[in-house]
C-alpha cells in the first residue's frame, strides 16, 4: 500500500469516527447525510479496503490477527467498564448496564454488545470480527467457483439487500440479529476491497459529473428522511445494531453508498491540507479507543456541568446514556473536548502498550 493511500485511509478513519461521535451528539458533520445513515457502513468499507489477498490462503494468520487486534482489547475494555459501571452505581445508585453474569460478560458482546451502556459503541468491534471472519470464508468459496469480480460484487450486493427485509420475514432473535448485520455489512467490506483493487487506480469517480449525480441522488433520498419527525420512523438513518430499517428496502444501501462516496470525496479535497496535521493522524490511528471511551468522556463532562450548576447527580440517572447537559448551547463544546480527550487517551494507551511489549 503506497504512503499516500495509507494516509488517505487514516484520514478516512478519522472522518468516520468524527461522524460516529457527532452522531451520538445528534448532529451531522455532513448536513445532507443524517446521523446513522452511513458511518458504520463506512467503517466496514475501510476494513475491506485494507483486506489483503494473502489472507485467502493464510486463514490462520488472519484469524489470529483479528483476535489480537479486535477481541483481546475488547475484553480488556469490557473488564474496565464493568468496574467503572459498578463504581458509578455505588456513587449514584444506578447501574448503567445489564445484570452481571457470565453470559452478559462473554456472550452478550457478540449478540448486541450492550452489556454496559458506557461501552455500548463497541458492539461494532465484535460485529466487525464476525463479519470479517465470515467474509473471508465466503470470499474463499467464491474464488474457488469463479474469479469473476462482478459475480463476486453481485453476490455480496444481493446479500446486503436481502438482509434488510429479514426483520419482517423472520423472528428477530439474538442470533438472527447477527445474521442480518453480517449479511448487510459484508457487502460494504467487499465494496471496499473492490474499490481498492479495481476502481482506485483505474477510474476517476470524483469528477464534477459524479459529484452532481451523487448530490441529486442524495437529494432524492432525502425525500425518505423522517428524522425531523420521529413518530414517522427513522428514514435515511438505520439502527444496524438492532437491524432496524423500518419499512425501507433499498434506501439504507443507497444512502450508505452515497455517504461513502461523499466521505472519499471529502478526504480527496482535504488531503493536501490535513495530511500533515498530527492530531488528525493520531485520531485515525486510535479510532478503536475513541469508539470505546467517548461516552465515558461525555458522561464526565455532563457530571462537571451538573456540579457547576448545583444539579444533583441523581438527575443524570433520569436520562439515557446519550443525554448531555443543555445540548443547544454545549453540543459543539462536548464534541471538541470529547474528541481531544478520547484521542489522546488512545495515544497514551498505545504508547503504554508498546512499552509493556518491550518489557
Amino acid at each position: 500500500m503506497d504512503k499516500m493511500f495509507s494516509d488517505e485511509i487514516n484520514i478516512l478513519k478519522a472522518l468516520a469516527i468524527l461522524l460516529v461521535v457527532s452522531g451520538h451528539l445528534e448532529f451531522s458533520l455532513l448536513g445532507i447525510f443524517p446521523p446513522y445513515s452511513f458511518q458504520l457502513a463506512l467503517f466496514f468499507f475501510i476494513s475491506g479496503c485494507l483486506f489483503k489477498d494473502k489472507y485467502l490462503t493464510d486463514v490462520a494468520t488472519f484469524v489470529q490477527r483479528r483476535i489480537k487486534s479486535l477481541l483481546v482489547p475488547y475484553f480488556w475494555y469490557n473488564l474496565f467498564y464493568m468496574e467503572v459501571t459498578i463504581l458509578i452505581a455505588k456513587l449514584t445508585g444506578k447501574f448503567w448496564g445489564m445484570p452481571l453474569s457470565f453470559k452478559n460478560f462473554f456472550i452478550t458482546p457478540f449478540l448486541n454488545g450492550h452489556q454496559f451502556d458506557l461501552s455500548c459503541p463497541l458492539w461494532f468491534v465484535t460485529q466487525l470480527f464476525m463479519t470479517m471472519i465470515t467474509f473471508l470464508f465466503l470470499f474463499r468459496a467464491l474464488n474457488a467457483v469463479t474469479k469473476n469480480k462482478f459475480i463476486h460484487l453481485g453476490f455480496f450486493a444481493i446479500l446486503g439487500v436481502l438482509a434488510i427485509p429479514f426483520d419482517k420475514l423472520f423472528a428477530v432473535t439474538p442470533l438472527m440479529l447477527i445474521v442480518i448485520r453480517t449479511m448487510f455489512s459484508m457487502f460494504f467490506v467487499y465494496l471496499g476491497y473492490f474499490y481498492t483493487h479495481y476502481i482506485k487506480d483505474n477510474y476517476n469517480i470524483f469528477t464534477p459529473k459524479w459529484f452532481g449525480a451523487v448530490f441529486v441522488l442524495q437529494s432524492i433520498l432525502w425525500m425518505f428522511n423522517r428524522d425531523y419527525d420521529p413518530e414517522h420512523g427513522i428514514g435515511l438513518s438505520y439502527v444496524l445494531v438492532w437491524s432496524r430499517f423500518d419499512d425501507q428496502l433499498f434506501v439504507p444501501i443507497l444512502t450508505a453508498l452515497t455517504g461513502i462516496w461523499a466521505s472519499l470525496f471529502t478526504v480527496k479535497i482535504l488531503y493536501p491540507y490535513v495530511k500533515d496535521i498530527k492530531f488528525v493522524q493520531d485520531m485515525g490511528n486510535v479510532t478503536y479507543h475513541i469508539m470505546a471511551n467517548h461516552l465515558l468522556v461525555m458522561y464526565i463532562i455532563t457530571a462537571i456541568f451538573m456540579w457547576l450548576h448545583g444539579i444533583p447527580i441523581s438527575e443524570r440517572a433520569n436520562h439515557d446514556i446519550y443525554w448531555i447537559y443543555n445540548p443547544v448551547q454545549t453540543t459543539y463544546l462536548y464534541f471538541v473536548v470529547t474528541m481531544f480527550i478520547s484521542t489522546y487517551v488512545g495515544v497514551g494507551l498505545k504508547k503504554l502498550h508498546k512499552v509493556m511489549l518491550k518489557k
